[in-house]
């Protein structure tokens, strides 16, 4: 799951993105609200972490600017401020989820976490379809109540596939959220994944669309 972390401080940004890594999140970071805004405008995210005290462009002006023109990512801020006017002026602002520093790592993750199932209408901890059973937060995958050992890339492409179920993605939107900038990327990467998780879920579990892209259906008929 790819997140953005809009941050000057460079101590501050090293732990987050080191923190998120270690909790199943592939983090990019940015220190500079235009480069943010810049960013956002071409590059898929599943939510945001947002400061509000930053260069060239400040948090709040940011997620106003990007609301105005629909975008409408989750966004959590941040921040060291927590007067109860800040917090109200950044929900009202459009923020869905607003955490003052310092924080706990593991309920910064949870937050996220729950912020872009609400995004993709899926309330729930778990996310179901059929018979298969995701389980974010514990980086746990069972089918038929029996757990399935999957590697880091294939439980990302699995958890995209499930989050986006009954939506057609394309290879190239796989690729963009599952890898951080810089990353190298195998051409038929996605592939082999898909080849893994048919064998270790079902061979009915990913469609393929013939030039289009994969689909998990909402429905399990393997």
């Amino acid at each position: 799951m790819r997140v953005l972390i809009v941050e000057d401080d460079p101590l501050l940004g090293d732990a987050l993105v080191a923190g998120l890594k270690q909790r199943g999140f592939e983090p990019d970071w940015v220190q500079d609200g235009r480069e943010a805004q810049m960013v956002m405008r071409v590059e898929p995210f599943a939510a945001i972490l947002l400061d509000l005290g930053l260069p060239g462009l400040t948090g709040l002006e940011l997620l106003r600017s990007e609301r105005a023109r629909g975008n409408k990512v989750p966004v959590l801020i941040l921040t060291a401020r927590d007067a109860v006017q800040d917090r109200i002026r950044g929900l009202d602002s459009g923020a869905d989820d607003y955490v003052v520093k310092p924080t706990d790592l593991d309920e910064l993750a949870a937050r996220l976490r729950a912020l872009v199932r609400r995004s993709k209408g899926e309330p729930a901890p778990l996310l179901l379809v059929g018979a298969v059973a995701l389980d974010a937060a514990a980086r746990t995958v069972t089918r038929d109540g029996q757990a399935i050992d999957l590697q880091p890339r294939e439980f990302a492409l699995l958890q995209e596939l499930m989050l986006n179920a009954g939506r057609v993605l394309s290879r190239e939107q796989l690729e963009e959220r599952m890898y951080r900038w810089g990353e190298e990327v195998e051409s038929n990467a996605v592939e082999v994944h898909v080849h893994h998780l048919r064998r270790k879920l079902g061979a009915n579990l990913v469609k393929t669309i013939r030039g289009v892209g994969y689909v998990m259906p909402r429905a399990d008929h393997a």
